[in-house]
């Protein structure tokens, strides 16, 4: 697999594959005080990026991520996406937006009990176009021999490891060559070597199909494998220095 033609070198000039500008998330809680999630957000994530979002809980990670999913919207400020201002699009159209521009990774792999590997992997291409929903099979097939599971497509994940499931996590998430990787606490529920394999992984992935890569984590190990990085505190969005 190799990056498209037309995505840029990491740190090339490049136009924001994402862009927030003075984002608020503000929710009313149940005597209708309002509180502030998020706080005057600024950021840019370009084609290639890869960086890492630290903080501890309640600090609005998960509300940055559903953001940046395009999950929810922001209460004040701009969010756009490829250049588009994502509160101007429909629901219909944030949702084909984020189902072949987004994929996303949890710390619970989220897999269907029932389904195989092979079978998870191919779930997002169900709701593809083309030659993606026509050679979905073909393509999950790839993806999991890419992350080294060819041979193991056919188990179900009860049959498969953390490790193993996080890696048909994965492909499950890659499999339509996102421009936008989002992973939340990816090694969460991995031991710290089996982690250190999975981000390896997701890493070398990413670099090769030229998606943007951001991690959010509460992990310095698994912060520090991100060129750029930031830390979330009380809804602040700082720059942070890498750690030595």
């Amino acid at each position: 697999m190799t990056a498209p033609e037309t995505v840029p070198a990491a740190g090339t000039d490049w136009p924001p594959l994402v862009s927030l500008r003075q984002v608020t998330r503000t929710v009313r809680i149940v005597d209708l005080e309002e509180l502030h999630v998020l706080r005057g957000i600024d950021l840019d994530i370009h084609p290639t990026d890869s960086l890492s979002i630290v903080g501890r809980s309640g600090s609005g990670k998960s509300t940055l991520l559903n953001l940046l999913g395009l999950l929810d919207l922001p209460t004040e400020g701009t969010l756009s996406f490829r250049g588009m201002d994502v509160r101007a699009l429909g629901g219909d159209a944030r949702a084909r937006l984020r189902g072949g521009a987004i994929g996303f990774i949890f710390q619970q792999f989220n897999l269907l009990p029932g389904r195989t590997a092979l079978e998870n992997v191919m779930t997002p291409l169900l709701y593809a176009e083309g030659r993606q929903f026509w050679k979905r099979e073909k393509l999950a097939s790839a993806m999991l021999d890419r992350v080294g599971l060819g041979d193991r497509m056919r188990e179900f994940p009860s049959n498969l490891s953390g490790g193993e499931q996080q890696r048909v996590a994965i492909a499950r998430a890659l499999v339509r060559t996102p421009e936008l990787i989002l992973a939340d606490e990816p090694t969460g529920a991995l031991d710290i070597e089996t982690g250190a394999i999975v981000m390896e992984l997701l890493d070398e992935v990413a670099a090769e199909t030229g998606a943007a890569l951001v991690t959010i984590t509460h992990d310095a190990n698994v912060a520090v494998r991100a060129r750029t990085h930031y830390r979330l505190d009380a809804g602040v969005l700082r720059p942070e220095a890498a750690a030595a």
